[in-house]
């Protein structure tokens, strides 16, 4: 009789949470990062000990350190995830917030542990490198601005999102880290691409780097140190780079074994910097090729399904999360065979480092959100139906 008069209530159907993220997340992704962290753990166990040895901890140090700081990793990027592109946005404006006030006041308070950088926090019992967390949040604020930039009678947000950009690579060069502010630069340019910059553009700003690396090479005794150490033809044998070239080359493509390599012994970096060497001497070519088809998966299948996304916020993040997050890869693995001057970066999820390990897993969770399937038409739909 309350059905008859009132009627029914309609009942909504609910699906749980981790069901619907399983659903909707590119599993392929979230494979091969889950791969290439055991990757970094089988690694670790053979790069680390020499320099727990030397430092007076126990054989396994660093290798619980960093399993401690990857199971960290894994738990925001689960969590991150499975928010929503809008929690997603809200969260990245308070982390850019307190990551720039933290990146403003480096000079200050940081400190360099020797290394000629001062990019770090010292905590007594870690670190914190706030350019690692600046990075994955200044790709959501910049790309909310250039998104917020396309809506009729919308702000400036391009040129907003271009005086921010030069003031975080400011700080940097200040550090100094150019790596990172390359890397920065690299990441808004690639979304300002995708935004629909004009080529002429692009082409001053490639024109405008270069200049700012001659004045940088001219001023800076570190930057021009290593400018000079990657254009000599003549390779020092007891530095990190001609350590690492060598264990390269004694590699070959089969590796002379597990535990058999020699240069994670010589090299200060061999679980951080150049874990690739370490990968190489003892792998061989074959692990090297399985970590770079990882990295271009991820990358790749990443762009592919943000290719469907018709929200210019997503789009544009995601475009700028997948690149910088390949590009770093690249950077890491180029240093290590001298075809890029060194730069101090990490690898993605392989190096051993706190900060660089929760930031990358907070990163690939914003770049899995903004990738999983949503119900929505296909971008060709909204084309073919302005074309009729």
């Amino acid at each position: 009789m309350t059905e008859m008069v009132y009627g029914t209530v309609p009942v909504r159907d609910v699906e749980p949470i981790l069901p619907k993220w399983w659903r909707t997340v590119d599993t392929w992704t979230l494979t091969c990062i889950l791969i290439l962290f055991g990757i970094g753990m089988l690694l670790g166990l053979a790069a680390s000990p020499p320099l727990a040895e030397r430092n007076g901890f126990d054989p396994f140090h660093y290798v619980q350190r960093q399993a401690i700081f990857g199971g960290a990793a894994l738990v925001a990027l689960f969590l991150t995830s499975m928010m929503s592109s809008t929690l997603v946005r809200r969260l990245a404006v308070i982390g850019f917030a307190g990551a720039f006030v933290a990146l403003m006041f480096l000079p200050v308070l940081g400190t360099d542990f020797g290394k000629g950088a001062v990019r770090w926090y010292s905590l007594g019992f870690a670190s914190v490198q706030p350019s690692e967390f600046l990075k994955p949040t200044f790709v959501i604020v910049a790309a909310w601005m250039m998104a917020a930039s396309q809506e009729i009678g919308g702000p400036p947000g391009k040129l907003w999102s271009f005086m921010l950009t030069m003031l975080i690579v400011g700080f940097l060069v200040m550090q100094p880290d150019f790596g990172q502010a390359c890397l920065v630069l690299f990441g808004w340019g690639v979304m300002y691409f995708v935004a629909g910059a004009p080529m002429i553009l692009l082409i001053a700003m490639a024109g405008l780097v270069v200049i700012g690396g001659t004045v940088a090479y001219q001023n800076s005794e570190h930057f021009a140190r290593r400018i000079d150490g990657f254009l000599n033809p003549d390779i020092d044998p007891t530095t990190q780079l001609g350590y690492a070239t060598n264990a390269i080359q004694e590699g070959g493509f089969f590796g002379v074994g597990v535990g058999e390599g020699q240069v994670k012994w010589s090299l200060p970096d061999a679980h951080t910097d150049f874990i690739i060497a370490v990968a190489a001497e003892e792998y061989g070519l074959v692990l090297v090729l399985v970590i770079i088809a990882l990295y271009a998966t991820i990358v790749v299948r990443s762009l592919i399904r943000l290719m469907r996304e018709r929200d210019p916020f997503i789009r544009l993040a995601g475009t700028g999360l997948a690149c910088m997050f390949g590009v770093q890869a690249m950077i890491n693995m180029g240093v290590a065979v001298r075809l890029l001057p060194a730069k101090g970066m990490t690898l993605p999820f392989v190096s051993y480092g706190g900060s660089s390990l929760i930031a990358g897993g907070i990163a690939v969770g914003m770049l899995l959100a903004f990738t999983r399937t949503r119900p929505q038409g296909e971008i060709g739909d909204i084309l073919r139906g302005r074309m009729r």
